[in-house]
């Protein structure tokens, strides 16, 4: 039994919460996920795992050998990492973790630029859901915060600025009219997140009228409430009515005049995007690699790349 091989797979498996999904993510059959776990066991002699229909839950003993499994593993990693630090060409397995629709609408289409410049990296995304915090069990988080400082035992640059900007398709504006402030919102069909029920509007320059520069509406309900982002944007795309979207993902939709910006002198709000990594002392030279490509692909400033590209104005 290859015991380092059996304890990524248990950990994995307390990862995913299922051995179906741990075979999926290590391109292993379910089968050889259980047998490796089984196997752990009965080296060990003890249950680590007691298993119902419906879920996963450690045993006391499995918690324990957990614990050390996870620093065991990540001693591992230390290691490796420090013995192919001198070597000059990034190689090895790189595990990403990242928002879905940043992964959708930015990500991937930059990627055969990175595989063509490192093709003895191979990568491997998650795409869960929002990702507000860094995952130990990734070499690389990407971050979309709102807050103006991260907190956190780990590393993370800034990739760039995104504003979150009201858009709707061409058809549904020539129809429905083109609104020239926040308040002329409530006669439009609207999507907004689930969580929320109210929108604030900001001005990028102050006006004559210091009042009107934040104007907070109530969408009474809403055609679309939904937290996916994607769902949005089709629905923006379809002619539902107008969304609020990050200009990361209506980039190509603006460049395209598939969308169009409503109220280009208002934004909803600003996030920014990093790409983090735990805090090690021995990072691979691929995860140095891959942090510096994002860098240099989306800027690494305090400002926004994509509304810019899009000829759409950015926020000074």
């Amino acid at each position: 039994m290859d015991r380092l091989h059996s304890m990524r797979v248990f950990a994995r498996v307390i990862d995913e919460g299922s051995f179906a999904r741990a075979a999926r993510e290590m391109n292993l059959s379910a089968a050889v996920v259980t047998r490796l776990v089984a196997d752990l066991e009965e080296h060990l002699g003890a249950r680590l795992i007691n298993r119902t229909t419906r879920r996963l839950a450690l045993t006391d003993t499995g918690e324990l050998y957990l614990e050390r499994v996870r620093q065991i593993l990540s001693e591992v990693d230390e290691a490796e990492a420090q013995a192919s630090a001198a070597t000059s060409e990034p190689r090895g397995h790189l595990r990403v973790l990242v928002p879905p629709a940043f992964a959708v609408h930015q990500l991937a289409k930059h990627l055969p630029r990175f595989r063509e410049a490192y093709p003895l990296v191979t990568l491997e995304l998650s795409v869960p859901g929002v990702v507000e915090t860094v995952d130990e069990n990734h070499d690389v988080t990407i971050i979309t915060s709102t807050r103006q400082v991260l907190d956190g035992d780990f590393i993370a640059r800034r990739l760039a600025k995104s504003e979150v900007v009201m858009c709707a398709a061409p058809a549904y504006l020539d129809a429905k009219g083109r609104p020239q402030h926040p308040n002329e919102l409530l006669g439009h069909e609207a999507m907004i997140p689930t969580f929320a029920r109210e929108a604030t509007f900001h001005r990028y320059f102050p006006s004559s009228t210091p009042d009107d520069d934040d104007v907070t509406i109530i969408l009474h309900r809403p055609a679309l409430g939904t937290i996916h982002i994607d769902t949005m944007y089709a629905g923006a795309l379809a002619g539902l009515g107008l969304a609020p979207l990050p200009s990361y993902v209506v980039e190509d939709a603006l460049l395209e005049n598939a969308l169009e910006r409503v109220l280009p002198e208002w934004y909803l709000m600003t996030t920014t995007i990093y790409a983090a990594m735990p805090t090690r002392k021995y990072v691979p030279a691929r995860t140095r690699a891959f942090i510096d490509f994002l860098v240099a692909t989306f800027g690494g400033e305090e400002k926004d790349p994509w509304l810019g590209a899009a000829g759409c104005g950015v926020r000074q």
